[in-house]
């Protein structure tokens, strides 16, 4: 009980945190987000700030969507197609976070495509995704999560889905983002040639 409720109030403290940053950010850019405005706007201490989120850019970045994004995956069919089921669990997760909070996603994607230390950090934290995807597709199909195939699969994958999000936020966020990653997808299922313009 005791546990539960401490996850509760860590859970709380570090949607506090985030709503924060992202206000200040939204107000006056990344720059302005400082620990300390962050701690002071959401009430905590910059210790309380740094132990929640020792990289400063995963204010804005994480949102515990890992182990979803991971079930999710184990849950898809088994004889489908590992870019089909990838399609799905990442279709999913965008119109999730469209339909939660269009601004809160607008302004992180945007964050992504205009501030390095962002976008430095995205890549990093993509590949930790990859590592958590790549073992659930090693599972479904039989191979080591370390197999170089199933490393490369998945890094392409998620690394698609990077570039769709900053093609989307450097045009204005004005696209279909869900069609896009589709789009994305389709290339991939396409192989790796570049084909003609249509």
């Amino acid at each position: 009980m005791a546990s539960g409720l401490r996850e509760r109030k860590k859970r709380r403290t570090r949607a506090e945190i985030r709503a924060a940053a992202r206000r200040i950010a939204a107000a006056d850019g990344w720059e302005a987000a400082t620990i300390e405005r962050i701690a002071r706007e959401a009430e905590v201490s910059p210790s309380t700030v740094v132990r929640h989120f020792p990289v400063r850019e995963d204010i804005v970045l994480t949102d515990e969507d890992d182990e979803h994004l991971e079930a999710l995956l184990r849950a898809r069919p088994a004889g489908e197609e590992p870019l089909e089921s990838l399609r799905a669990v990442l279709a999913a997760a965008v119109g999730a976070a469209l339909e939660a909070d269009p601004a809160e996603l607008r302004l992180r994607c945007r964050l992504m495509a205009e501030v390095p230390a962002v976008r430095a950090r995205l890549t990093e934290t993509t590949a930790e995704t990859g590592r958590r995807l790549a073992r659930a597709l090693a599972d479904r199909s039989g191979r080591d999560p370390d197999d170089l195939e199933v490393r490369v699969f998945t890094a392409a994958v998620l690394g698609g889905l990077r570039e769709a999000v900053l093609y989307w936020a450097e045009r204005g966020r004005a696209d279909d983002l869900l069609a896009l990653l589709h789009r994305t997808v389709d290339a991939l299922k396409a192989g790796p040639a570049l084909p003609a313009r249509p």
